[in-house]
Parts: structure tokens; sequence; C-alpha cells
């Protein structure tokens, strides 16, 4: 009896060992088959992904005249630049001096400005010397030779001090600053 216990056990053992290693083996030969397919997907997905690219079908190439090259357009001047920051003058004095300066050559804006009896007139004198300067040093142009393009006055900081007065009260003072900007342009011609 005992004997015939182990036969049966061992049949039955068998027959699952043979379906563990028909398996394997089929586990096997299905991994084989699905490594050579993605092998031939990875061979031809580029060319798939290129078509996608180039759309269903490549495009031919189309020669185009070849465009003459343009003459370059005439340079512009150079500007020369030069700013004051933080001049202590309100700007509503500084640009009444400023207005009568831009576009004038610089000779004409020098004489004007010495002569000038506003306050604002020597800062404005002092920084269209500096852009001469910048012209001729920077640049190796003729400071004689340049007008006002431009100049601008913008606020700067207000100060704001206190004036005592009568009956223990104090008033505001304000102590305005302005920010000049002047641009230097060569001319050809004097005016």
């Amino acid at each position: 009896m005992a004997d015939e216990k182990k036969d049966t056990k061992a049949a039955k053992k068998e027959p699952k060992r043979s379906v563990k290693k028909a398996a394997k083996a089929a586990a096997k030969k299905a991994t084989k088959k699905s490594a050579a397919k993605t092998a031939t997907k990875k061979e031809s997905a580029p060319k798939a992904s290129a078509k996608k690219a180039e759309g269903k079908a490549p495009a031919k190439k189309v020669k185009t005249p070849q465009k003459k090259a343009a003459p370059a357009p005439p340079t512009a001047p150079p500007v020369v630049r030069a700013s004051a920051r933080y001049v202590r003058i309100a700007p509503r004095k500084a640009r009444l001096i400023a207005d009568q300066v831009r576009g004038l050559h610089i000779e004409k804006a020098r004489a004007l400005l010495q002569f000038s009896p506003r306050g604002a007139a020597q800062d404005i004198h002092k920084l269209i010397d500096s852009a001469a300067a910048n012209a001729e040093n920077n640049h190796d142009l003729i400071a004689d030779e340049m007008r006002v393009s431009s100049i601008t006055v913008d606020e700067g900081p207000t100060l704001k001090r206190y004036r005592p007065r009568a009956l223990g009260r104090a008033t505001p003072i304000h102590k305005r600053t302005s920010h000049i900007a002047v641009a230097l342009t060569p001319v050809e011609d004097r005016d």
C-alpha cells in the first residue's frame, strides 16, 4: 500500500513537472518571438516616424532662385550720449534752457548757454561739453561738427525739508532734482 501511494504521488508530480517544463519552454519561445518582433519594429520605427514627420509622402525639393544680396541700408549716424543725474535744479527751470538748445549746432548752443542768465544754463553747458568729449574720445568724431539732436530733463527725487514759521508751525520745502540727458549727432554742413 505504501508503494502504491508513492507511485500515485510520483505520477501526480511527474505530470506537473512536465506541464511546468512545457509552460517554461512555451514562455521561452514566446519571449524569443516577441524579442524578434520588437527588433524588427525598432528597425522599422525610425522609418515610420520619419514618414510621420515628413507627412504622407516625402516632399520634393524645389530649387528656388537665389536672391542677390540687397545693398546695405545706409548706416545711421552715431549718437553720442551723456547724462547728469541728481542735478540740484528744478526740472521745470532746466526745461526752459533745454528747449532753447535742442536741435542747435554745438557752437551755437555753447554761445547761448555761456551768456544765459539762468542757473540751469551752467549745468547744461557742462553736460554738452562732456558729450562732445565723449564724441572725440570714444567715437573718434570731431566735437565741433556735432549738433544737439535731443536733450531731455526728467524729474529726480525730491529732497523734503521744513522751514520753521510763526506760532510753532512748520512749512514744507521741496528741493527738486533733475536727470538731464543729451544726445549729439554729427552734422555734415553747419547750420
